[in-house]
């Protein structure tokens, strides 16, 4: 009874509760309506969170809220792209052509280039895109054999008020043969848009083709498809490019300054919110944030109230010191999304942080930028500082780190950027065969991992240290023979007979290079290894090729006179395995920077310092035989055949390019030098006299096509236990190192 009372009392109130808001509050509130509709005023329940009174001392009003009718919706924005792009959907799947790439495996990716016509102008950044290509490996003259058509004409530049705007390309286009609506082709492209919107309308239709665009926008980005690059100067270097500026790792990590940004501000138009507030954040201890408005030609007439004072602030800084001493650096957008602050930053060590909303980083597909920047918001302009300064040491270190992993993997030259493009789009086409996300992400980088090789981390040396992986503990030593066989006194018999007592060797491979036809097995020694006899084909670069014999992770390759002891080759081997990734040996040479030639010298003078140890007796991982075919140019192994010399320097300067480290010498019993013999005496290489010049040249060529010196100079050398130390040779490992 006590509990329907209990019910009755709660159903009343709730009646009586729903009474006075009908006639008290309802009521109220539809006379209020009424009141103001006739007075034709607007009620505002709430407050606009841009109202003076609520931002006193943040910013104007002008700098945080723009004409809602100056604005796109993004309904509008995507009408408008799909104007431009009629196949906005496009999927590698759908709109292109595998068939034209797998007639020859992964041999079958080659790229052709259309001719240029008569009266086309070409800017020099587009230039040295198709000098990129012409000089990779997968450039082909013949249209028969490409998987992929790149343009003959300029589209980097597509703002109409350029004067490198090339006009009537859609017409242009239509007319090649080979066209088919864009399917198969490479569209490459850094400006798009002109003012005031600039809007990515390219004025062409691109139909099915993949587009290679900088400040691409995620909207309109087609994820597996198109491939987002980096906006870059006219001067970006072709080749090489210049090191990273963390030169060593100093703890702790933090510079001077905080967070820098020096650069334009906009007064009026697209992107000009974002940096006209950013004084905001400037306080000239910690954080450095200057812009100007003194740029383009009517500057004066637009400029605001703080034009004059920005500008004298802006000119108390330099831009480089700023640069070299700051630990964040902002990357606001400019007109267009993307900035040439981005690779700046990078090559700077100065952690990147982003003010882009809806940009969709540079090789987005394969890189982790989570790892190198901090994406930061437009409109949360003033929690920037915050951020930053709850960012650790450890993590200032390792983003510090990665920006110069990608700068020096993917970005610091034209080279690198198409290149990264095109391996992009060739692991899309071979999926089956393709770099992961580590191999992208870790040293060296994915230009220098080929996944025809293989796929496995494990088989790399550079991986070994960060799996935890130990190379084998066998070797195969190939032997470069170049002399016939006439006597069983010749060195190549002792030498066979050296190496194949070392317990860690596995097999032998001769590689016969002599004019003369190889002798018959019975001819050879009897030794408790395999012995395998393989046709050279008389090439100097076949002693690099990736031959099928060759099943351990270790190659010791030797010169068929090369004088070595047993306790030797073990030596070096064991050195080896703590070094997998390096070439560990015997003979060091060097190089030098001659002032007076302008030009690289190579040296054989016995000192201290080296940066290459030859390969006539070096052991190494047998992938650089693999990268020593597939990746350097065919022209600079055609030059090394054609001199039979300098093989040897250029495996040095692909390795050290891999590792940017120097190879590793170890102690020798027995010494050599590359010094020229009496004329008439001709049964060595280095007898020629001309042998030293053509040397000098090779440094120089494979300088010019590396775009940089790889080589690194080094003093360090590796020696047994006890080595030369005045105790009984009794007491040592390797007793014959010191015996006469």
């Amino acid at each position: 009874m006590q509990a329907r009372k209990k019910y009755v009392l709660l159903g009343l109130c709730a009646c009586c509760w729903l009474v006075l808001f009908y006639w008290g509050g309802g009521v109220q509130l539809r006379l209020l309506r009424l009141l103001t509709r006739q007075r034709g005023e607007v009620v505002r329940p709430w407050p606009n969170w841009t109202d003076r009174a609520f931002l006193p001392r943040y910013a104007h009003l002008d700098e945080l809220q723009t004409d809602p009718g100056m604005a796109e919706s993004p309904r509008q924005r995507r009408q408008a792209w799909s104007a431009i792009y009629k196949d906005s959907r496009c999927r590698m799947e759908t709109c292109f052509d595998f068939s034209r790439c797998r007639r020859r495996g992964r041999e079958g990716f080659r790229v052709y280039i259309y001719p240029s016509e008569k009266n086309d102008h070409v800017s020099e950044s587009y230039r040295k895109i198709l000098t990129s290509i012409g000089e990779s490996r997968y450039y082909t003259s013949d249209p028969r054999e490409a998987c992929l058509f790149v343009l003959g004409i300029d589209t980097l530049d597509r703002d109409q008020l350029s004067g490198q705007f090339v006009p009537n390309v859609d017409e242009r286009i239509r007319g090649y043969p080979l066209w088919n609506d864009g399917r198969n082709h490479l569209i490459f492209n850094l400006y798009s848009g002109t003012w005031p919107n600039y809007t990515e309308d390219l004025g062409f239709n691109i139909g099915q083709a993949i587009l290679a665009k900088a400040s691409l926008n995620t909207e309109h980005f087609r994820p597996g498809f198109d491939v987002s690059i980096p906006l870059f100067s006219k001067d970006h270097p072709q080749k090489g490019g210049e090191r990273g500026w963390l030169v060593r790792n100093t703890i702790p990590p933090r510079r001077k300054y905080l967070l820098m940004f020096k650069g334009k501000r906009y007064l009026t138009g697209i992107g000009s919110d974002t940096r006209n507030a950013l004084h905001h954040i400037h306080n000239g201890k910690d954080i450095v944030s200057l812009t100007t408005c003194r740029h383009g030609k009517d500057w004066e007439k637009h400029k605001d109230a703080r034009c004059d004072h920005d500008n004298l602030e802006y000119e108390r800084f330099d831009y480089q010191e700023l640069l070299h001493n700051s630990t964040f650096c902002l990357v606001p957008r400019g007109r267009r999304l993307g900035s040439f602050r981005f690779l700046e930053s990078l090559q700077a060590a100065c952690i990147p942080v982003l003010l882009s909303n809806g940009w969709e980083l540079p090789f987005s597909d394969v890189i982790q930028w989570n790892q190198a920047v901090i994406e930061g918001d437009e409109r949360l302009l003033l929690q920037v500082p915050s951020t930053v300064r709850a960012v650790g040491n450890e993590r200032v270190l390792a983003l510090r780190q990665r920006t110069q992993m990608l700068w020096e993997a993917y970005f610091s030259s034209v080279d690198k950027i198409v290149l990264t493009t095109l391996e992009i789009i060739k692991d899309r086409v071979f999926s089956h065969i393709s770099r992961n996300k580590y191999m992208w992400n870790s040293l060296p980088g994915g230009l220098l991992v080929l996944p025809e090789y293989s796929t496995h981390l494990a088989h790399f040396p550079f991986y070994y240290l960060g799996l935890g992986v130990s190379p084998g503990q066998e070797f195969t030593a190939v032997i470069h023979a170049v002399s016939p066989l006439v006597s069983q006194s010749q060195p190549i018999m002792k030498l066979l007979q050296v190496v194949s007592k070392s317990k860690y060797c596995s097999q032998i491979i001769i590689l016969w290079n002599s004019e003369k036809p190889p002798p018959s097995r019975s001819k050879w020694p009897p030794m408790p290894v395999p012995l395998t006899v393989t046709d050279g084909r008389r090439k100097t670069t076949s002693r690099f090729l990736p031959h099928v014999a060759i099943e351990t992770e270790a190659v010791l390759s030797l010169d068929e006179d090369t004088v070595l002891l047993t306790s030797e080759v073990n030596f070096a081997f064991l050195v080896w395995r703590s070094f997998p990734e390096r070439i560990v040996g015997y003979p060091p040479r060097s190089h030098f920077w001659d002032p007076l030639k302008r030009a690289w010298g190579y040296t054989s003078k016995w000192t201290n310092d080296y940066s290459i140890v030859l390969t006539g007796a070096a052991f190494y991982h047998r992938y650089y035989h693999y990268l020593f075919s597939h990746y350097l140019p065919q022209s600079l192994r055609t030059l090394v055949d054609r001199t039979s010399n300098c093989e040897d320097i250029l495996m040095n300067f692909l390795v050290s390019a891999v590792t940017h480290l120097p190879p590793i010498k170890v102690a020798q019993r027995k010494q050599y030098k590359e010094l020229p013999s009496p004329q008439g005496t001709k049964s060595v290489p280095w007898a020629n006299p001309e042998h030293f010049n053509q040397r000098q040249e090779c440094v120089n060529t494979f300088a010019n096509w590396f775009g940089y010196m790889p080589l690194v100079h080094s003093q360090f050398r590796l020696d047994p236990v006890l080595f030369k130390d005045q105790v009984s040779v009794l007491r040592k490992k390797y007793k014959d190192l010191e015996r006469a």
